[in-house]
């Protein structure tokens, strides 16, 4: 009888050779199978397949067939044998459900946000003397869509994500654009269009510099800018944005110098005049409350509701007063790098006072929330907003207070695709429920973070993100803003139809997603 020697040095018997051979034979052809015999879509999912493709699903037809299945395709099938018929059936929420259609693209995401950059960048030109456009010295990032100069809020938000894609000379151009509004026109405008000098935003500029002292590594950014920090808050200490309190102390609101009709919405705003039939400070508040950034919300009206009532002016904001806080702190912090102690000093005890009045006048403790503060009533308003996640971001708050602020949030504010702005249904204006916008994503994520809230922040964060992939994969775009209540349904409400582009939600985007990423 004949033998071989067969690993690991037995000796069998040729029949067994044989027998083995033909097990090794069907092993391969197993394992070939399983490589190469992929499901084909088309023929696992049959009707599935034919039904998603005509119903258009997905814009691109590849989309569909290089999604990966999250459960067996056989498990797929059966469920949709068994849901198709059902009243509450719905194809796309099926295809989201089943089907990982996210992941598969994010990479080509990131590349075409990586592409919008150049799209939404804009080189300085020659001065045209006939153009509202105000020139500046350095290239700089626009919104996109109708938005096609900067606008001072958005700018920190986009570069938030100019950071994550290395972008750092664009940042620093930015920065030095800032720079120059501020000594040419004594502050930043709302854009850089001759009919915003009436008026600023939400004051970020501290917060840029302290994104590009991180980004460069180097806290001489703090004294290159000192001038400008202290011009800026010169321009907020001055005039009518100052409200003097009874306690010994100063808060600040929101005014535009000027109560006439805003050029850009001018027909809208002499509509609304003549409907509401006030007197003419009402433009004052309706330019106020564009200053604020939320054009428009409820949170400015004095019914909760209706634009005529509009009322900002008589309001002290309490994001405001935060940002002030930290532009305080920075002064504070710029002045010790540049060994000016006495100023130094000056400006942090500025920054603790702000601090005190805002835990009084904001802080409600029956409703563990912070609400902006009216003039005229003297008391609080009711109006919950996400305004009040600011003194978190800024780490104003103590540990109890900020866990009464995150069972708000959990209670009222997150929705399938983030937070949601405000909590008054109806209204109409963009700033409102259902929506969510891209920088409220980024104060609330900080927030929560910023005292160990971690699993609410990551939520945050991954409702957001997950929401900005499931429309740019439908649509092609990113959004202005989103409704995060139906994630099924585009934003809406407010002047103007939804914009695409866009800077900050592509800022704040790519920020989260690298956040996400540090995390796992």
């Amino acid at each position: 009888m004949a033998y071989v020697y067969l690993y690991p040095l037995k000796i069998v018997s040729m029949k067994t050779e044989k027998i083995i051979k033909l097990i090794v034979l069907l092993f391969a052809n197993l394992i070939f199978c399983s490589s190469f015999g992929q499901v084909n879509p088309q023929d696992k999912y049959g009707e599935l397949f034919r039904e998603v493709q005509r119903n258009e699903i997905f814009k691109d037809q590849k989309k569909f067939v290089d999604c990966d299945p999250k459960i067996h395709p056989d498990s797929i099938v059966q469920a949709y044998v068994t849901q198709k018929g059902t009243i509450s059936f719905n194809l796309k929420d099926f295809v989201g459900q089943h089907f990982d259609t996210i992941q598969n693209d994010t990479a080509a995401m990131l590349q075409h946000i990586s592409y919008l950059w150049s799209d939404l960048t804009k080189q300085p030109g020659k001065l045209n003397v006939h153009s509202s456009l105000l020139t500046l010295p350095n290239p700089y990032i626009v919104p996109g869509g109708r938005f096609k100069e900067i606008y001072y809020w958005d700018s920190y938000f986009t570069m938030l994500g100019l950071q994550e894609s290395g972008k750092v000379e664009m940042i620093e151009n930015m920065v030095d654009n800032f720079e120059y509004l501020i000594n040419t026109y004594g502050h930043i405008p709302n854009g850089n269009r001759s009919y915003y000098l009436s008026r600023s935003q939400p004051p970020f500029f501290a917060l840029m510099v302290d994104l590009l002292a991180e980004t460069k590594n180097d806290n001489a950014i703090y004294g290159k800018y000192l001038t400008a920090l202290e011009k800026e808050y010169q321009y907020w200490m001055t005039g009518e944005k100052v409200v003097r309190l009874k306690k010994k102390g100063v808060l600040n609101r929101y005014w535009d110098t000027s109560n006439t009709p805003r050029p850009e919405s001018y027909l809208h705003d002499v509509e609304l005049y003549h409907q509401a039939k006030r007197d003419s400070g009402m433009f004052r508040d309706i330019r106020s409350a564009a200053e604020s950034g939320w054009d428009f919300s409820t949170r400015w009206f004095e019914d909760g509701f209706a634009m005529g009532k509009i009322i900002t002016t008589d309001l002290l904001p309490v994001d405001l007063n935060c940002l002030l806080y930290h532009l305080e702190a920075t002064l504070g912090k710029a002045n010790t790098y540049k060994k000016n102690e006495k100023k130094a000093r000056h400006y942090q005890d500025l920054a603790e006072k702000r601090k005190k009045l805002i835990v009084r006048y904001f802080w409600n403790e029956k409703k563990g929330f912070f609400f902006d503060y009216n003039l005229k009533t003297k008391i609080q308003t009711s109006q919950y907003t996400l305004a009040g996640l600011f003194p978190l971001f800024f780490k104003l708050v103590e540990a109890d207070q900020a866990e009464k602020v995150k069972k708000k949030i959990e209670e009222n504010f997150l929705k399938d695709g983030g937070l949601v702005t405000t909590q008054v249904k109806g209204s109409g204006q963009q700033w409102d429920y259902p929506n969510g916008w891209a920088p409220l994503q980024w104060i609330g994520y900080k927030a929560f973070k910023n005292y160990q809230f971690d699993g609410l922040a990551k939520e945050i964060a991954r409702r957001w993100t997950n929401l900005n992939c499931k429309v740019y994969f439908e649509t092609g775009k990113m959004m202005e803003k989103y409704d995060v209540v139906d994630i099924n349904r585009p934003g809406g409400g407010g002047e103007y139809e939804m914009q695409d582009g866009f800077g900050w939600t592509n800022g704040v985007f790519l920020k989260l997603w690298k956040e996400l990423h540090d995390w796992n």
